[in-house]
C-alpha cells in the first residue's frame, strides 16, 4: 500500500480496516490522511482519531463514505514503521464519524474516531448474569473468552481474595453492568488494573488484569539538555511533597480484642522504589472509616464500604502505592530523534533534568500525532522517589 506523503523521512503509516478481518486501505484513502492521534494512558480506554481530506464528490466521499466504509464498529489498526521497524500503535473500532464541509476548496474533512477493541466489552449491560461458584480470575477468563474474534488474549493473576471462593449455598456472584465495567469492578476489589493493549503483531490483544507492575525493562532514555544527545524537545517536572498518604486498616486481636490500627506499606516487589530517597508521607487515612475531609472517590468509596481485613489490606496497598507517586513529568519528543515509540505503562529512565529528578519514571500516558513532516508525542510520567540510582542513570 503506497503510505502517505506528508509523514516525515524515514516514518510509515499503515492504516489496516475491517468489519472483523481487516487490510490494508485503499491507496487514496491514504493519501487524503491530514493527521492521526492515538492517545494511551493508565486508568482509561485508549482511543485514535484520524483526519481525511474530503473532496467534494471524490472516492473518499463517493465509494467508501456512501457505501459504509467507515460504519462503527469498523476495526482499525494502525502500524507506524520508524526506520524499518514496525510497532502497532492502535487496534480498536470506530465509534464516530465527523464530516466538516467547507466552501473552501480542499478544506472539507472526514474525522473517524474511536477507542480500543475493549469498547466492544462495554456495549449489553448483563447485570444480573449468575457466576456461581467461580472465584474472580474464573470469572474473567469465562468473560474475555467472548471477544476471541478480536485477538484478545487474557492475562490475568489470581488474587489473594481467591482463595475461598463464595459457597454457592451461602452466595452466588451476579454481573454488574457491561463486560468491560464488571472486569473493572472485579479489578478494583481486588486492588487490580484492567486494561486492553495492542501487541507489534497486528490484530493481536492482551487483556491485562492483575496488579499494576513497575517492573522490567526500561525504554531507550530520555535525554534534556545534553546537547547534541538530547531527544526531548520540552520537560517539566512537578513534585508534590504533601500528596504521600499512609494507608491503615484497624485489626481486632482475637483474644484481647484489642483495636490497633495496622500502617500499609507504598511500596512492594511489584511496584519498587524509583530511587534511594524516599519522601515521608504526608497526611493518614483510615480504611473503613468515613470521613468529611476524604478528598477523591477512592477515598469516600474505601470509607463507605465496609470490608474484611484481606479486602481492605489489598485495596489500601494499591491507594497508597497511586498517592506514593509524588514526582510527574510532563514533556514532548520526535520520535525520529527519540529513535522509536515511547509506549505507555513502561518504565523509561529520564537524564538531564537535575540530581533530584533525574531516575526512573513510569509512563502514565502518552499521545502520539502524526501530521505532515512530523511524528510527535507528548507523554506523562510519574514516580515514587527522588534521584536516579547510580547504576541505572548517570547523575552528569
Amino acid at each position: 500500500m503506497p503510505d502517505p506523503p506528508r509523514l516525515p523521512a524515514g516514518v510509515q503509516l499503515t492504516i489496516l480496516m475491517g468489519p472483523l478481518t481487516f487490510s490494508p486501505v485503499p491507496a487514496e484513502l491514504a493519501r487524503a490522511l491530514v493527521e492521526a492521534t492515538v492517545t494511551s494512558a493508565t486508568g482509561q480506554r485508549s482511543g485514535f482519531q484520524l483526519r481525511f481530506s474530503l473532496a467534494r464528490g471524490g472516492f473518499v466521499e463517493n465509494e467508501l463514505l456512501a457505501n459504509g466504509f467507515f460504519e462503527p464498529p469498523t476495526r482499525v489498526i494502525l502500524v507506524a514503521t520508524i526506520n524499518g521497524a514496525p510497532a502497532v500503535l492502535s487496534d480498536g473500532v470506530i465509534g464516530r464519524v465527523d464530516v466538516a464541509a467547507s466552501g473552501h476548496v480542499g478544506a472539507s474533512t472526514l474525522t473517524i474516531s474511536g477507542s480500543d477493541v475493549s469498547q466492544m466489552m462495554d456495549l449489553i449491560d448483563l447485570s444480573g448474569l449468575p457466576l456461581p461458584a467461580m472465584p474472580a480470575i474464573a470469572r474473567v477468563y469465562l468473560t474475555l473468552a467472548r471477544y476471541v474474534e478480536y485477538g484478545v488474549i487474557p492475562i490475568a493473576i489470581p488474587s489473594v481474595l481467591d482463595a475461598a471462593p463464595p459457597n454457592p449455598l451461602e452466595r452466588i456472584p451476579h454481573q454488574q453492568g457491561t463486560d468491560f465495567a464488571y472486569l473493572s469492578q472485579l479489578a478494583d476489589e481486588a486492588g487490580y488494573v484492567f486494561y486492553v493493549e495492542p501487541q507489534d503483531i497486528p490484530g493481536v490483544n492482551t487483556a491485562y488484569w492483575g496488579p499494576e507492575i513497575r517492573l522490567g525493562e526500561p525504554l531507550p532514555p530520555l535525554r534534556v539538555g545534553l546537547g547534541p544527545s538530547s531527544n526531548v524537545d520540552q520537560l517539566s517536572i512537578s513534585y508534590d511533597g504533601i500528596r504521600k498518604t499512609l494507608y491503615a486498616v484497624w485489626i481486632n486481636e482475637p483474644i484481647s480484642h484489642v483495636s490497633f490500627p495496622l500502617p500499609l506499606p507504598d511500596v512492594n516487589p511489584l511496584t519498587p522504589p524509583q530511587g534511594p530517597i524516599d519522601v515521608p508521607p504526608r497526611s493518614f487515612r483510615q480504611l473503613g472509616h468515613a470521613s468529611r475531609t476524604t478528598r477523591s472517590d477512592h477515598d469516600r468509596n474505601d470509607a463507605a464500604a465496609r470490608f474484611d481485613i484481606a479486602t481492605a489490606i489489598v485495596r489500601g496497598l494499591a491507594r497508597a502505592a497511586q498517592t506514593a507517586n509524588v514526582v510527574s513529568a510532563s514533556g514532548t519528543l520526535d520520535a525520529r530523534r527519540y529513535g522509536g515509540i515511547l509506549r505507555a505503562r513502561q518504565l523509561v529512565n529520564v537524564q538531564g533534568a537535575s540530581i533530584d529528578f533525574d531516575g526512573q519514571y513510569f509512563v502514565r500516558s502518552v499521545t502520539t500525532t502524526l501530521k505532515r513532516g512530523a511524528l510527535t508525542q507528548s507523554f506523562q510520567l510519574e514516580r515514587n522517589a527522588l534521584r536516579p540510582f547510580s547504576d541505572t542513570v548517570p547523575v552528569s
